[in-house]
């Protein structure tokens, strides 16, 4: 199961134009996932990067529980696709 908080996904559709909930449709058989180390989160945070349809998104996420806990969702800059085509 996804969650995610209610403000941050107003924050996220703000940003990025993207919303949370759109991370129900993100393949997570195909995704490339890394953990993200950037920083002491509290948590052991992963950034994805996938498809949502036939658009490449970036989806950072915890797991808490048996659930995903999304954090937050954008669309692919260029870089990322390059990656993605890359290492796939």
């Amino acid at each position: 199961m996804l969650t995610w908080d209610e403000v941050k996904r107003a924050r996220n559709i703000a940003k990025h134009g993207v919303d949370l909930a759109d991370a129900e449709g993100f393949d997570f058989a195909k995704a490339i996932v890394a953990i993200d180390d950037r920083a002491d989160y509290g948590e052991v945070r992963e950034v994805a990067v996938g498809f949502i349809g036939e658009r490449l998104h970036v989806l950072v996420f915890t797991r808490r529980g048996g659930d995903i806990h999304v954090i937050s969702l954008r669309k692919a800059n260029r870089r990322e696709c390059s990656r993605y085509e890359t290492e796939t």
